[in-house]
């Protein structure tokens, strides 16, 4: 978890990480996995942020979930930075904002701001991504 100079938290990893793994299928089956007292776990941390708890509260729930995802075998805990795979890079491709009348460059960020979460925006994608805690829409933010 990190914090601004005026002490306001701005998130923490493992939340993000998390929230992604609820929404994705696969990762989401990693974590029904643990068995009951990972589901207790996920319950409580996820109680605890609809709840409004403040994350240093959080920790030891945390700690706990990443022991719990180690134990597994699944080497990153909640570390996406690991578990995550890479997007596929076809080779060049020119940049979405050349050429006259381009979009504004946005990603799809938690909408509290409670955690790391961050995706890019899929226009062929049906629904736009929720948050796996708060089951609410990612938040557009501009990049520019």
């Amino acid at each position: 978890m990190a914090d601004t100079a005026d002490g306001a938290d701005t998130g923490d990893a493992r939340i993000g990480e998390l929230c992604r793994r609820l929404t994705d299928p696969a990762s989401s089956a990693e974590l029904d996995a643990l068995g009951e007292q990972g589901a207790r776990l996920v319950e409580a941390i996820v109680s605890a942020l609809r709840d409004g708890r403040s994350l240093p509260q959080l920790g030891d729930h945390l700690d706990a979930l990443e022991e719990l995802l180690l134990a597994a075998g699944h080497s990153a805990g909640l570390g996406s930075y690991r578990t995550t795979p890479p997007p596929p890079v076809p080779g060049f491709q020119s940049l979405p904002v050349a050429g006259p009348g381009h979009p504004a460059l946005y990603v799809l960020a938690c909408p509290t701001g409670r955690c790391g979460r961050v995706e890019a925006p899929d226009a062929d994608a049906p629904d736009q991504p929720v948050c796996g805690i708060l089951d609410r829409p990612l938040n557009a933010v501009h990049l520019r």
